[in-house]
């Protein structure tokens, strides 16, 4: 069966930065540099655009909170902000030094991590407004961020990546004492990463996934590269990790042109992984067997965000500038939305049965 697609209808006026579906529902949240974040419906085709939350800067990231009723954004304008989905109420619940580059929320943990330009993390306790934010020093500037149901891995500027361990963070951050203003200063504490790495891309990482299984991650970096790792530090495990070429196509001399691989996100059943790129194409990975399933038709421009519903039955698909072809003009109807419909097999592993 040949997977279907839609476009959705009211896209954002500029460059998407991010985005996610929520946990249990269709719903998909986008965020935008046009200082609008976009909740869809995606049950039916051409979706529906259900609520526009705008801010005072381009938005960097988004995700969703326990459910499908709270979200978090983060960007330019520096603050972490809290959205409740069903009133429209937006609340500040931290601000940084410098603009915020990734969120992740941990349903685990009930914590909500924010990496900043500031070269920090902060740490949020939702679910516990009198605990104080905390605050983590990193030793660069943070470029992207996943995590998994025990790990945190935060990948920065001079190739140097850390992974934290997510019960450590919660308890260091959760023994502060209570405030009565949730929105103060972070107070910074002290937590040792549960492993320091150096990337085994030579570029500046532009994305990072966490497998589901929490056995590793993916990263990719601007020069048409992606690296696969696994968490065990064992030799043997080590052994594992490589990295592969992707997002290059020949120009008309016959010469390759790279491009980022901007976007990465895992299947959450199956375990494979998908690609975005600067090229317009997002292909489908096997990690485990090193093997691309599929690459699906080229985009008419360049892939920033992808991103598959918590059943992984859908693809969602940014298109959006990224300037690799040298004009910065955003033309009208340039900036899209799509979203895939997924066969049972589509995204199955190569060495599946």
């Amino acid at each position: 069966m040949a997977s279907a697609q839609f476009e959705l209808s009211d896209p954002p006026r500029d460059a998407i930065s991010a985005i996610r579906f929520a946990p249990t529902t269709s719903r998909l949240l986008v965020a935008s540099w046009d200082k609008n974040v976009y909740l869809y419906d995606t049950a039916q085709s051409g979706g529906q655009l259900l609520q526009t939350f705008e801010h005072r800067a381009p938005v960097l990231d988004v995700c969703f909170g326990d459910g499908d009723e709270d979200a978090y954004t983060t960007g330019l304008d520096w603050d972490v902000r809290h959205l409740n989905l069903s009133t429209g109420a937006q609340t500040v619940i931290s601000s940084h030094t410098a603009g915020v580059k990734s969120l992740a929320y941990s349903p685990q943990h009930h914590i909500l991590i924010s990496a900043s330009w500031d070269s920090t993390l902060h740490i949020h306790h939702p679910s516990a407004p009198s605990t104080p934010t905390a605050s983590i020093t990193l030793p660069s500037k943070p470029f992207s961020m996943s995590l998994t149901a025990t790990k945190l891995v935060v990948a920065m500027a001079s190739r140097a990546l850390h992974i934290y361990d997510l019960s450590s963070l919660a308890s260091a951050a959760s023994s502060l004492p209570s405030t009565d203003d949730p929105a103060a200063t972070a107070i910074p504490i002290e937590v040792e990463p549960w492993q320091r790495r150096e990337s085994s891309l030579k570029f500046m990482t532009r994305a990072i996934a966490c497998m589901p299984n929490d056995a590793g991650y993916a990263s990719s970096s601007i020069e048409g590269r992606v690296a696969v790792e696994w968490f065990d530090p064992s030799l043997e495990s080590q052994a594992r990790k490589y990295a592969f070429k992707c997002h290059r196509q020949a120009d008309e001399q016959g010469i390759d042109v790279v491009y980022p691989v901007n976007a990465l996100a895992f299947h959450p059943v199956h375990g494979t992984f998908a690609s975005g790129g600067g090229d317009g194409f997002v292909a489908l990975w096997d990690g485990v067997a090193k093997r691309r399933i599929r690459q699906y038709q080229r985009y008419a421009s360049s892939v920033s965000a992808v991103a598959f519903s918590g059943d992984g039955k859908y693809l969602a698909v940014a298109v959006s500038p990224g300037f690799e072809d040298g004009r910065e003009e955003v033309g009208e109807g340039v900036i899209k939305v799509f979203i895939r419909e997924l066969s049972d097999t589509e995204a199955k592993g190569k060495g599946a049965k």
